[in-house]
């Protein structure tokens, strides 16, 4: 049986959960954000939890999360599935439609958003797609972001407690100062 890696980092008492949608925009913004927050706050004050929110206007969401989810089945799988989420993020208009309906991935394969994800990520990701283990972890992942109520994305979340007043457009010290008033 594959162990999943949690998409944590930090080890504070203080927890704050990002759910973001790796092609959305907004999220690759927050995603960016996270080392620094960390080195702003302290690792040791804060732990930060990605929780992947698929979301079905953005047509590769499914395969794209879970490819992450299935790189954190690796060696090193929080790590790995940092890479395939920075890859996304560095060539996310390769794994988005324009308008949400059209453009060129329209005869795009899930095979071939697989190799691109491989390619630029520099991690094999093929054989730990098709575990059971990462089938429940995408269903967790949806799961507990609707049970939250999580709608959009990126979605902010402090000690539980969904927090709107948290924005991608946000600077990180506006973050940390929100997290320690």
């Amino acid at each position: 049986m594959a162990h999943l890696s949690a998409l944590k980092w930090g080890t504070g008492t203080r927890t704050f959960e990002m759910f973001l949608e790796p092609t959305c925009p907004f999220s690759v913004k927050s995603l960016r954000k996270i080392q620094p927050l960390l080195e702003k706050v302290g690792e040791e004050n804060l732990t930060v939890h990605i929780r992947l929110q698929s979301q079905p206007w953005h047509m590769f969401s499914g395969v794209i999360v879970r490819a992450i989810l299935a790189a954190s089945t690796l060696e090193q799988g929080r790590d790995k599935a940092h890479y395939v989420l920075l890859a996304v993020a560095d060539h996310r208009e390769e794994f988005e439609f324009t308008d949400h309906c059209s453009g060129p991935n329209m005869n795009t394969t899930p095979a071939e958003i697989l190799a691109r994800l491989e390619t630029y990520s520099g991690v094999a990701l093929a054989e730990a797609f098709t575990l059971e283990d990462v089938t429940k972890a995408v269903k967790w992942h949806a799961k507990y972001s609707r049970q939250n109520g999580i709608h959009v994305s990126p979605t902010f979340m402090v000690d539980g407690l969904i927090d709107p007043a948290f924005s991608s457009g946000d600077s990180v010290d506006e973050w940390a100062g929100r997290l320690f008033p």
